[in-house]
């Protein structure tokens, strides 16, 4: 990679990204990209303005290579001389000329359903770091890329991303994959709101939005979906195990109930506390011989092993998924095997009939894994379609799983029609 990266620098062929989503994570990634020869954030795109120019200029990018536009024209000549460019407007990622990849770094699902047809549209290869976009309707997403010719794909750095590596390898490598998974830092605090974690957001410069969403387990959720949807593993139990454990012990937890674990069955999804910021996966073989040579290499007694990635970078690795789109015309991770699992939706407070619920990370709902197939029969609701323009219809009591029949969705909005789409044609 780093070779053919020089030789397109070299060529004064460099691949151009757009970013959208100037927030921590976008921030990140302009930053790293500017490091590396062969790639450049050639567009970085926010509502606040503000804060896509800064991006550029916290990685020591000059104020005088930047042209600051809602214009695709000017931005389109901005490129074409090497520069680079900032816009509040988040179409020209999709428009400008010379993009050969947009990244959606917002986090927002709505965002993430437009920005990805608009992308598709208009031939370019999408990069999701928006989980919560990819876990409603990345199925139907990949499938209209394909049809396109582009690469519709999550990211490396994000846990899926990051388990895919892990489960790629061990399956290349003809094993058998039992069980996958993710690391988890802190207890889920299902009651946990943006007040309550206010000042720890502040603290490490996150929104507490997003914050909450990675406190109440939600994040976890979506993340574990979008690993079920890549893979075909589905959770062992509605909202996984959420077992503490260290690496160790993983292979003595995670066995069958028969074995003397916990699992009702294998091919399943799960997280662990203990074990953040890493990801897991458990393998076994039915070959002796095999067995034998696992145990010379130190892998444990058997008959299952376990394979951990002790860290993932977030967006820092983005840029190996972007080259991988563009170069190679391949994704790091994408859901290959259709709806597989979802993350629905749980109220987190009493609600009553007429008002309004939130979003991710706010102070109405959460989200829970289920399995698609249980949450498609119950009716249950992905979280995802929910926003501030979600009415409640009647009462729901907290802890309760919300239905379709119990709130009126605006179904105007994209990520809305896109699902409809996918349930037609994917299920």
């Amino acid at each position: 990679m780093n070779k053919r990266l020089i030789k397109l620098a070299n060529e004064k062929n460099s691949i151009k990204v757009a970013i959208v989503g100037a927030g921590k994570m976008g921030k990140g990634l302009v930053n790293q990209m500017t490091r590396i020869k062969g790639m450049v954030p050639a567009l970085v795109i926010n509502r606040n303005v503000k804060k896509a120019l800064y991006a550029l200029l916290s990685a020591g990018i000059r104020e005088d290579d930047i042209i600051v536009s809602n214009s695709l024209k000017d931005i389109n000549f901005a490129l074409e001389r090497g520069k680079y460019a900032v816009s509040e407007y988040m179409d020209l990622a999709a428009k400008a000329y010379g993009i050969q990849a947009v990244v959606d770094a917002t986090g927002v699902p709505e965002v993430g359903a437009k920005l990805s047809l608009d992308a598709i549209e208009n031939k370019k290869h999408i990069i999701m770091l928006n989980v919560e976009a990819d876990s409603v309707v990345g199925p139907i997403l990949y499938k209209q890329a394909q049809e396109a010719g582009v690469i519709y794909t999550g990211t490396a750095g994000d846990e899926p991303g990051a388990v895919m590596e892990l489960y790629d390898f061990a399956v290349g490598l003809g094993f058998e994959v039992l069980v996958i998974g993710k690391g988890k830092n802190n207890p889920i605090d299902l009651d946990a709101n943006p007040d309550t974690v206010y000042e720890e957001a502040l603290r490490k410069d996150l929104k507490p939005h997003m914050l909450a969403a990675f406190i109440d387990g939600t994040n976890t959720m979506i993340e574990m979906t979008c690993m079920a949807n890549a893979t075909g593993f589905v959770p062992d139990v509605s909202g996984g195990h959420g077992v503490e454990s260290n690496i160790d012990n993983l292979t003595n937890i995670f066995k069958l109930k028969e074995e003397g674990g916990i699992l009702n069955k294998y091919k399943i999804v799960d997280y662990v506390r203990g074990i953040a910021p890493g990801v897991f996966l458990i393998f076994t073989t039915n070959l002796e011989e095999i067995h034998k040579q696992l145990e010379y290499l130190n892998m444990g007694p058997g008959p299952n092993y376990v394979l951990y990635r002790p860290y993932h970078l977030t967006s820092l690795e983005t840029p190996n998924t972007i080259y991988e789109a563009c170069v190679n015309n391949r994704a790091t991770i994408a859901p290959t095997e259709g709806v597989i699992a979802d993350t629905v939706t749980v109220a987190k407070r009493d609600l009553k009939a007429g008002e309004r619920l939130d979003r991710i990370g706010g102070y109405t709902v959460y989200g829970s894994i289920e399995e698609h197939e249980i949450a498609k029969k119950e009716n249950l609701v992905p979280i995802g379609l929910i926003d501030e323009n979600t009415k409640v219809l009647k009462d729901i009591k907290k802890g309760e799983f919300i239905t379709y029949d119990m709130i009126e969705l605006d179904t105007s909005k994209s990520i809305y029609k896109l699902r409809k789409l996918q349930e037609e044609q994917i299920g």
